[in-house]
């Protein structure tokens, strides 16, 4: 949450099977969505929760994938880029 709605209290009650609503205004200023998965922890006596974003394991790159892409974000930042075309016309060589 940003800082104008940590201040805020927001209350709820826990029903039956211990499910509990998220209030709207936190709802919203989390941005979550139907569906989003929460991790929920015990900080200090205090329950935390926090939205938790779920990657399957096939959509993770291997450290030689991710620098390729760190080199290649690194190369656009620079202006060192071609256009599609310049570079399909080259993979058709």
């Amino acid at each position: 949450m940003n800082s104008e709605t940590s201040a805020q209290a927001a209350v709820s009650r826990i029903g039956q099977r211990r499910q509990v609503v998220i209030p709207k205004r936190v709802y919203e200023a989390l941005r979550l969505q139907e569906g989003d998965f929460l991790e929920m922890t015990v900080e200090r006596g205090r329950l935390a929760i926090r939205p938790k974003r779920l990657v399957d394991v096939d959509e993770v790159l291997t450290k030689a994938e991710a620098a390729k892409v760190r080199r290649g974000e690194a190369q656009l930042k620079a202006g060192r880029s071609k256009a599609w075309r310049a570079a399909k016309n080259g993979l058709e060589r």
